[in-house]
């Protein structure tokens, strides 16, 4: 029997399954019904736009493995109405790709959430393409701050969440004079930049700025460099591969003076995690990092293996929770009710700020020891986003009074 007088019940979010005689009304697409008094979930199709290979492929896999285990966790719980359907798409590390496979997946997958992009570079490459579309980039990485886009929402740190309390521990502790590296590009620009003025405003010195290209592991001049300049500590925005060969380089120049080790002198990052330390080796033993996630009992849920793929786990989480909670998947109507709730995810309890989109979050600073990050800091409530530092105190160094020691 196929009639209009089938009697139909408002649920929130259950797929339309209705026999072919009896069309799909206009726009409710989103909308779950009862099908003859029994529940039918919502399948959602969702897009996942990580290169699984490339550069920055050990990150970018952190943050796919990340948004999977959410799906597979999500679409495994009982008392969800809400079913994920991923949609992949791997750029390979090629930034002209992102662009067109975002367009993919919003026009020729029907997808509205995206969880992707690792690099600025790549999330700047696809605003433009999100706002002709009207969908949603749900983005797990750290980032250097200074935008705010209503077609993305930003799920890790940005600079008043890691460069400002990372330099706020370490000033005070190793001194002001500091030596800047970086890729050659936004992250590295910006985050440096940053940097120079903080130490500035602390009467530091900047003894050194070096950058190399995304991929370049010739470091010998960079090492050479900081030889000559021996500063108090180093802020390494390098990432992949250039990272890697910098901190094995670095660690053969703290063996033959020992001014350049981690005592005196450590290198200390934004956006280094768990999953990149055995590609460094046993160079990685006394480099800190700062992020709102570490995999050790310090935080919440310690059960990701580290904040990229934490923040990804936790933007499906937040993704889904608001569906459920707006009754759809329309792009709009997720965004109005997102910063009305908070979330439980593995980086705690957080919640996004309305004016920013960007996510409340912890902070945690640690060091590593025997191969793995241990807390040395953390902060005793989650840090409100201000990508901008425009908020009084968000530029105050050494500001360590909002922090307190965990071992």
């Amino acid at each position: 029997m196929c009639r209009a007088d089938i009697l139909l019940g408002y649920i929130g979010l259950a797929e339309w399954q209705l026999c072919p005689a009896f069309p799909e009304p206009h726009g409710l697409a989103e909308v779950g019904f009862f099908v003859f008094g029994a529940p039918v979930n919502k399948i959602v199709r969702i897009g996942i736009l990580f290169s699984r290979s490339g550069d920055y492929q050990i990150v970018a896999n952190a943050s796919y493995n990340g948004a999977l285990a959410a799906i597979e966790a999500i679409n495994a719980d009982p008392g969800r109405p809400v079913r994920f359907e991923a949609r992949e798409r791997d750029p390979q590390g090629r930034i002209e790709q992102y662009g067109p496979l975002c367009r993919e997946l919003l026009r020729d997958d029907d997808v509205q959430h995206i969880i992707g992009c690792t690099t600025s570079w790549s999330r700047k490459d696809v605003i433009p393409i999100l706002e002709r579309h009207g969908g949603l980039l749900w983005y797990p990485c750290p980032y250097e701050g200074f935008e705010a886009s209503d077609r993305v929402i930003y799920t890790h740190a940005c600079p008043n969440q890691h460069i400002v309390p990372l330099l706020a521990y370490i000033v005070p502790r190793f001194g002001s004079d500091a030596f800047l590296v970086g890729s050659n590009y936004i992250w590295g620009w910006e985050v440096n930049r940053v940097a120079r003025d903080l130490i500035g405003d602390v009467n530091g010195r900047v003894l050194g700025e070096r950058y190399l290209s995304i991929g370049d592991v010739d470091v010998d001049r960079l090492i050479a460099e900081i030889r000559i300049a021996r500063p108090s500590f180093i802020l390494n925005n390098l990432i992949g591969q250039s990272s890697y060969a910098f901190l094995r380089a670095y660690a053969r120049l703290g063996q033959e003076d020992e001014h350049f080790t981690a005592r005196h002198c450590p290198v200390v990052s934004c956006n280094l995690t768990e999953p990149e330390l055995p590609a460094i080796g046993p160079a990685a033993e006394g480099l800190m990092s700062v992020g709102p996630y570490f995999a050790n009992p310090a935080c919440r849920d310690a059960t990701s293996p580290s904040s990229d793929h934490a923040a990804a786990y936790a933007a499906v989480v937040m993704l889904a929770d608001a569906i459920e909670a707006a009754g759809t998947a329309d792009a709009e109507a997720v965004r109005q009710i997102l910063v009305t709730k908070e979330f439980e995810t593995p980086l705690g309890l957080v919640h996004v700020d309305r004016q920013t989109q960007h996510t409340a979050l912890p902070v945690h600073i640690g060091r590593v020891e025997n191969g793995a990050f241990h807390g040395v800091w953390q902060s005793e409530s989650a840090y409100a986003p201000d990508p901008y530092l425009s908020r009084p105190g968000s530029r105050i160094l050494p500001g360590g009074s909002r922090l307190r020691m965990v071992s």
